[in-house]
């Protein structure tokens, strides 16, 4: 006898569909798994096996042959236990056939019988609202998480007995129900806030153009001078993530196996700062069994590189693509895995070994040479991906003890809310309507610029021997800067600003 169930896998950060095929026929006992299973999924015979047992069911003493249907994907983790057990029983006549069509299954068995959670549930209950099915069979640890998709049932089952009582009808289980939006967003972190910054204005004002037009930033500073307080503060005034932001941003969550437990949305935007020592697979993604990597959980938030020299080579240069596209595709031999990747980049350097070149009350210890060589482990491919070269200087006793206190987040989120809300209108219809993502034909369209700009761009570029790159990242800029104080043509004073913002190719000419 042949009984189809609907699994699901993931590849990427989207589900899949994957057809549960088991048959079973006269011979010698005997369990095998075909379909590209890995190690996890061919393993799942002998939980099966004591969990249907456990929960009272006669196991076949013939033949099964279980199949995951297409053949030619690699089926990964747990989740097939429990749609390749209903099969079992379904092919045993315990389990009815009349349901087993409209609803997707996912968990894992436990050898006693219980249904334990499984990373990827969102992804799976996404991809059963596409599917038109009626709903999805999952633990209640994925319960909450994949009740944020609305139009199916969800429904909650802590043991295979409840699935089988189910199916047949014997028992009706309420569906599990969430509105997302009823816990969204979330609520503002105190702990970081502008106003707790002291000095620092340029390098504050700096972050405030790269929040309103999504520009990517790079902090020069010696040791203490507060690049890192600054970029931690970066995510407060950025706007609130809407609600599809934070779907997508939970399902990359949801595969990677971090989605807490309370936490089945996430309604922040992400604040990822990894250390340096980090591996490739680790900042951009990848490893035998593809998993998104940092850049991938900064999707619709903030990448924070502190310092970024003493991150491998390998790994920086491969952040020139994501920054460019929003995108990290992952080749295998089997498959190429494609993650969003769309964040918000803010780096932190010193200015040399030591960290205090340039320091007007530390003496520098460091020969031209090796701040030379330090300075270029940058590439200048990917600095012409950094729109904004900022310098952080260190503070004097009077800055720091002094009674001032600086602008709270709300108001320069306002500023950038009513700034983005221009590009938006500009950019109607794009995925990402910000002023660091215009095309080049949409530079042209939108930075037109009077004599005195462009004369004042063209020295910058002779004088600083600007990529063409950076020439446009500098129009991009200026759109922003314009775009803060409502302007709708470009001035000379925003394209002097934003050139002003090249701090590290002044220091490398």
């Amino acid at each position: 006898m042949i009984v189809k169930v609907l699994g699901s896998s993931v590849i990427g950060i989207e589900g899949y569909l994957i057809d549960v095929e088991v048959y079973t026929a006269p011979g010698l006992p005997q369990f095998s798994t075909v379909g590209l299973p890995d190690v996890a999924v061919r393993e799942s015979r002998e939980r099966i096996r004591a969990a249907v047992k456990s929960s009272g069911y006669p196991f076949p003493r013939h033949h099964v042959t279980v199949n995951l249907a297409p053949a030619d994907i690699r089926k990964e983790g747990t989740g097939f236990d429990l749609p390749i057990a209903v099969g079992i029983l379904a092919a045993e006549a315990v389990v009815r056939p009349e349901l087993l069509g409209a609803y997707l299954l996912l968990g894992e068995l436990s050898l006693d019988g219980r249904i334990k959670g499984v990373h990827g549930a969102l992804p799976a209950a996404l991809k059963t609202r596409e599917l038109g099915l009626r709903g999805i069979l999952v633990s209640p640890e994925n319960a909450a998480e994949a009740a944020l998709v609305t139009d199916i049932e969800t429904i909650p089952v802590a043991t295979l007995t409840e699935v089988v009582d189910f199916l047949n009808g014997i028992s009706d289980i309420k569906p599990a129900r969430r509105d997302g939006r009823d816990i969204f967003p979330g609520g503002e972190d105190e702990d970081c806030d502008f106003r707790d910054v002291q000095g620092q204005d340029q390098a504050k004002r700096a972050l405030e153009i790269a929040a309103a037009g999504a520009h990517n930033i790079l902090l020069l500073g010696p040791p203490g001078s507060g690049k890192t307080m600054l970029a931690k503060r970066l995510p407060s005034i950025l706007p609130a993530l809407s609600f599809p932001e934070a779907v997508e941003t939970t399902k990359i969550y949801s595969v990677a196996g971090l989605l807490n437990r309370g936490a089945e949305l996430i309604r922040r935007r992400p604040f990822r700062a990894p250390h340096h020592t980090i591996s490739d697979a680790g900042l951009i993604g990848g490893g035998a069994t593809p998993r998104p990597g940092e850049i991938s959980l900064a999707h619709h938030g903030v990448l924070f590189l502190d310092e970024l020299p003493e991150f491998r080579k390998n790994s920086l240069e491969a952040l020139r693509q994501p920054l460019e596209e929003g995108t990290v595709a992952i080749a295998r031999a089997a498959m190429t895995v494609v993650y969003p990747a769309r964040f918000l980049f803010v780096a932190a350097m010193n200015p040399c070994p030591c960290g205090y070149y340039g320091d007007a009350r530390r003496v520098c210890r460091c020969g031209a040479q090796q701040i030379r060589q330090y300075q270029r482990r940058l590439s200048g491919p990917l600095l012409d991906r950094i729109d904004l070269h900022i310098e952080a200087p260190s503070l004097r006793y009077r800055e720091l003890t002094g009674r001032y206190q600086g602008e709270a987040s709300a108001a320069i989120r306002e500023r950038v809310e009513k700034a983005r809300a221009i590009q938006e209108r500009r950019f109607a219809g794009k995925t990402a309507p910000f002023n660091a993502r215009m095309s080049d034909a949409e530079v042209k369209r939108c930075c037109r610029i009077d004599g005195d700009a462009q004369q004042l761009l063209e020295m910058a570029m002779e004088k600083l021997g600007l990529s063409v790159r950076a020439y446009k990242r500098i129009l991009k800029v200026a759109r922003t800067i314009a775009d803060l104080a409502d302007r709708e043509h470009l001035e000379a004073s925003d394209v002097a600003e934003a050139i002003q913002y090249r701090n590290l190719d002044r220091k490398l000419v």
